[in-house]
């Protein structure tokens, strides 16, 4: 039991070194040297469990998104919603949640593979909303989709780096509204 209770914090504090020395540089620049002396961990320790500092970060990744998935599928629409705005403000509210972990993630010293990934988290969802309203082939639903999810993650990174005056609700009817009114033609 006490060898858990090590192990956890081990990877915590391994995990919360590598999210404060990505607020600086790419995790290119970072070294296993450097994340260990920052974490007071010895290298030996480290590779215990991770392979490299890009592992941890694979890791840290999957369990936003885990953690995320998870958040989205603990909450049911209303009959008549479409489920878009109700979305949005549920993803907007676990980012504003994880503020500063959400800022490294879709900063710029981080892959933009995750960016991708968190946008296939509501890709299904969001599409067969908009097929159940209006009739349009999978094809163009994906690049409707496509298009709306990385202008909505741009706004969304935005007002995350910002000091934001609007609330979580007021973003999320706000890339709502956005969203639909450029996308009116397909899915009004």
């Amino acid at each position: 039991m006490a060898s858990d209770r090590r192990i956890k914090y081990t990877k915590m504090v391994l995990r919360e070194s590598l999210i404060t020395l990505l607020r600086d540089k790419p995790i290119s620049r970072i070294t296993i040297k450097e994340l260990c002396e920052h974490a007071d961990i010895n290298r030996a320790t480290f590779y215990t469990h991770y392979a490299d500092q890009f592992d941890l970060l694979k890791k840290i990744e999957e369990e936003f998104i885990t953690d995320i998935t998870s958040y989205l599928d603990n909450f049911v629409l209303e009959e008549d919603d479409t489920g878009l705005t109700q979305m949005i403000l549920k993803m907007i509210e676990y980012i504003e949640k994880n503020k500063e972990l959400c800022r490294v993630l879709l900063g710029p010293n981080v892959d933009t593979d995750f960016q991708s990934e968190i946008m296939q988290i509501v890709r299904e969802r969001i599409i067969l909303e908009w097929r159940k309203k209006r009739a349009v082939d999978e094809e163009t639903a994906d690049y409707i989709y496509t298009y709306a999810a990385t202008g909505s993650i741009g706004v969304i990174r935005k007002w995350l780096f910002d000091e934001n005056t609007k609330s979580a609700k007021e973003m999320a009817v706000f890339v709502t509204r956005l969203v639909n009114k450029g996308l009116e033609a397909f899915i009004g």
